[in-house]
């Protein structure tokens, strides 16, 4: 038996060699596809938090001016769904495995608007493109929406800047910076909300009635 050259049992083994490579390839996606499934099931979806809007009306009588309420602005750290935990003044983090409900400049807008409507001071109160005939804008700006730890112990704080503008005029008839700044009691997530959530339940009811007495 002649025996082969080294070039044909170099081709040879190269061929071999190609031949498991491509045998292994599925066996190895295969095994990824798996792990990552596995890591992806282990990891749990953070939890979800709302705000609540003020509920009790006001005993002034309603007047019929209708209210536009934009979108705030805000800064880019308070624009997204995370929630914000600052443990020094200086130093800005996010609550873990918990988000809003919704991005934090439109959850406040919506809530905003509920609280205007549920004061029961105004004809009407709106967001932009429902085609009211507005008189009034609430113009506003979300300054602080944190839980911090400058003192050691978590405490709420809001801040909220508005403006009644007058929409037919251009006119800004008063402006007012809101604040809240609460001690939270609890350490867990859902408790560090709910003082949060209270927060806001207080600083859109005077803005409720602000915006009514002003306009």
């Amino acid at each position: 038996m002649k025996p082969l050259s080294t070039t044909a049992m170099t081709l040879s083994g190269t061929r071999g060699s190609n031949r498991m490579t491509m045998m292994m390839k599925p066996v190895l996606m295969a095994g990824l596809a798996a792990l990552l499934a596995g890591c992806a099931s282990l990891s749990k979806p953070p939890q979800t938090f709302d705000l609540d809007a003020p509920q009790t009306a006001g005993n002034a009588p309603a007047s019929r001016t209708q209210v536009l309420v934009p979108e705030p602005t805000t800064t880019g750290t308070l624009d997204s769904q995370q929630i914000v935990v600052m443990p020094t003044p200086l130093t800005i983090e996010y609550l873990g495995a918990s988000q809003w409900s919704d991005r934090l400049p439109r959850l406040v807008q919506l809530r905003l608007v509920q609280a205007l409507q549920n004061s029961g001071r105004f004809g009407a109160v709106g967001l932009p493109g429902q085609g009211l005939a507005i008189d009034y804008q609430a113009v506003s700006e979300i300054r602080r929406f944190d839980i911090s730890y400058t003192t050691g112990q978590p405490v709420a704080t809001i801040e909220i800047a508005v403006k009644a503008l007058d929409d037919r005029s251009g006119v800004v008839r008063a402006t007012r910076v809101f604040r809240v700044s609460e001690p939270l009691a609890g350490g867990d997530n859902p408790s560090l909300v709910a003082g949060l959530n209270g927060a806001f339940e207080r600083i859109a009811a005077e803005i409720a009635g602000w915006f009514a007495r002003v306009t």
